[in-house]
């Protein structure tokens, strides 16, 4: 059985784990309850009324946050001159072909999002095995895979995420720093959720949306009324 700290406990017993909260009111709770010694992430889960072992079911997508994630993410951009230099000119923080498929090759992954050409695909969907697992396999669903990749490079440094259903039936994702302000993080959430019930399949049956849940990174779970979502379509 897992044991929580004595600081996890006492926050804790602040907040009613069975009862549901507005957006803005649990964001608060989260953001009191984020007292690490760093700068915790607020992340969120939604269960879904969906199977994803159906492919149709399988919810997968991608939301740009109107605030971000309050990080810097790493880009690595998978593309032929001139495209390459197109990527590093929107801000990716390494671009290139052949070098990067050999260091991929050697197991450097030291990035948060990859990004490719349609033509570099060739080579570097070889390279499944390693990126697959870390979740760094571009994917034309996701807009990782264009030929626009100075946009794409654009959109991932200033929030753009993706996201997709495990096989609990869950999705989770970051949406933003404690140290945002409320509404921002309120904005995220709502941006987020709205994405989600958008992409609710129409072979899913009764309850699309069965909870959700936000919480820091070492601060317990808050959970949110579901008539919430009336309100972010």
């Amino acid at each position: 059985m897992r044991k929580h700290s004595k600081r996890f406990r006492e926050v804790s017993k602040k907040v009613d784990a069975k009862k549901l909260f507005s957006i803005e009111e649990a964001v608060r709770h989260v953001k009191e309850g984020a007292t690490a010694k760093f700068g915790e992430t607020v992340d969120i889960a939604v269960r879904l009324g969906v199977d994803p072992k159906k492919a149709d079911q399988a919810i997968r997508g991608t939301v740009s946050l109107p605030h971000g994630l309050g990080k810097t993410v790493r880009v690595l951009a998978i593309a032929k001159p001139p495209k390459d230099e197109e990527a590093k000119a929107a801000g990716a923080d390494h671009a290139g072909f052949t070098e990067f498929i050999e260091k991929i090759k050697g197991g450097w992954t030291d990035v948060d999002v990859i990004i490719a050409t349609p033509d570099s695909m060739g080579e570097l969907g070889k390279l499944g095995k390693i990126l697959g697992p870390r979740g760094l396999m571009p994917n034309p669903k996701s807009g990782t895979v264009t030929m626009e990749i100075g946009t794409a490079v654009k959109e991932v440094k200033a929030g753009k995420i993706e996201f997709r259903v495990d096989k609990a039936g869950i999705v989770h994702a970051a949406i933003g720093k404690a140290n945002f302000e409320d509404a921002k993080l309120v904005e995220n959430i709502r941006s987020f959720l709205s994405t989600v019930i958008r992409l609710k399949p129409t072979t899913a049956k009764g309850q699309y949306v069965k909870s959700i849940a936000i919480s820091s990174t070492m601060g317990p779970g808050v959970r949110i009324d579901k008539n919430e979502i009336a309100g972010v379509v």
